[in-house]
Formats: C-alpha cells, structure tokens, sequence
C-alpha cells in the first residue's frame, strides 16, 4: 500500500505529541523526501551507512531516533552534513526522526521496548510529568546485580559495564536509555535498588557508590535499538506498508 508523506507523518505526530517536549532537535519531518510512502527503513541513527542501506532498499522514508540538526551544532552544509543531505535529496528520502517524544512514549518508546526485553514490569515515571522520559519498576524476582547485568548482557549482545555496590539484590530499579547517566541522583531518590542508562561519564560511578545504588551502563546504541523499529513496525501495520530494521552495529 502507498500513503501520502504527509498522512503517515501527521500519524506519527499524533501518536508521540512532540509539541508536548522541549527538546534538542527538531522531531517530525526533517528532510522532505517524495510525496508518497510504500517502503520504509527504521534505525537508530541517520548515518550515511543508515542512509546507504535505504538507498540500496528502495527506501521513500527513513525513521529514526537520532535526526539532524542539533541545538549547538554548526549549520553549515558541508562535509558529513552535506554528504547524508545530498544522499537524500538525490534519491528523494524523506528523514523522519524523533528523539525524545520517542524515548517517553508509554508502548512504543524507548524505555518501555526496553523494559519489555529485559523482563522488567514498568511501575511508573522517573517523575510526576504526564509524559516522562524515564521509567521505575521491579523485576519479576530479586536478582543479584552481577546475575542481572549478564542478563542485560544475554539480551542487548553487549557486555554491559558494572558497578556493583553492596551486596543488596535489585528489586525494584530505574532506567533510562542512551545519554541519562546523570537520571541516577533522581533514580537514588526514588529509593530503587539500581539504576540503568545508556551512557556512562566519570562522577556517575561516585554517584552510584556514595547513593549506595547499583549502576549498570548498557550502551547508548544497545539501549535505543528498539524504539525507532517499535514506531516504524506500527505505522507499517496501520498503514500497509513495507518495513525493514537495518541496523548499524555502534559499540558506543
């Protein structure tokens, strides 16, 4: 089935109400490619590797968690930028990305594809906000911090970095995917057992310790593989259209 570019962004829009967050990029539309829809690519990241294999596909539109045009970066097209807007506009592929209306959409989202994968029953929000970007809950049982990070490590295919602090097991635990190392101060006051994120920086392992909770870092790209395909594989059913998931392997 074929539907207008404009049909199946409006769809996504509704679903993930980007006008709802104050973020660092634009989310929606971001490079206007042809004005019908049949064969979409999903991934993580809009790299030229992404871009490529959508060419490759017979792609009309990629959608992705991670798009273009940074609060900060240089908006000059040169180099890189030029390079993946080129590919693009020359082969008419529309770039469709949501970063974190994406992260905190309650079934679809980031965090709760995440959670499902790793067995963990979502109990609520890392806060009060209608929409939350993070998420607390419990595993179905207690388990040690080393047995639960080689059971994050079995399921993302990433050994995960550990810090284990005390000898307490993880009952209840708080998470957010890729750069939210620094959720772990609100995750400690939450009063969960551990804390898992994407990334990892230098003070987050002293937070960890002197909070007494149990730090996991997972990978920013292992922890954000599934929200972009979640989204994509929903409009394809709506929709009739052709999905495929490409990948691009990042040990970051």
């Amino acid at each position: 089935m074929t539907i207008a570019l404009t049909e199946l962004v409006a769809a996504a829009d509704e679903l993930l109400q980007p006008q709802c967050f104050s973020d660092y990029c634009p989310n929606g539309l971001q490079v206007a490619g042809r004005d019908t829809v049949t064969r979409v690519v999903s991934g993580v990241t809009a790299s030229q590797a992404l871009i490529d294999a959508a060419v490759e596909r017979g792609a009309d539109a990629i959608i992705v968690h991670h798009g273009y045009f940074w609060r900060g970066e240089d908006p000059c097209v040169v180099g890189m930028k030029k390079r993946r807007l080129a590919t693009l506009l020359a082969h008419d592929i529309s770039l469709i990305a949501y970063h974190l209306p994406l992260d905190a959409h309650p079934e679809l989202g980031n965090n709760a594809q995440l959670a499902k994968i790793l067995g963990i029953e979502v109990e609520g929000g890392m806060d009060s906000s209608p929409r939350p970007v993070g998420n607390i809950g419990r595993l179905p049982q207690p388990m040690s911090a080393r047995d639960f990070a080689t059971h994050v490590g079995a399921v993302l295919g990433r050994e995960p970095l550990l810090e284990v602090v005390g000898d307490h097991p993880i009952r209840s635990i708080a998470w957010c995917t890729g750069g939210a190392q620094s959720y772990i101060d609100k995750a400690a006051a939450l009063g969960v057992n551990a804390y898992l994120s994407g990334e990892v920086s230098e003070p987050t392992i002293h937070s960890a310790r002197e909070l007494g909770v149990h730090y996991i870092a997972a990978g920013h790209h292992a922890t954000e593989r599934y929200g972009a395909p979640a989204l994509a594989g929903h409009l394809a059913e709506r929709f009739g259209l052709q999905h495929e998931f490409v990948d691009i392997d990042n040990p970051a």
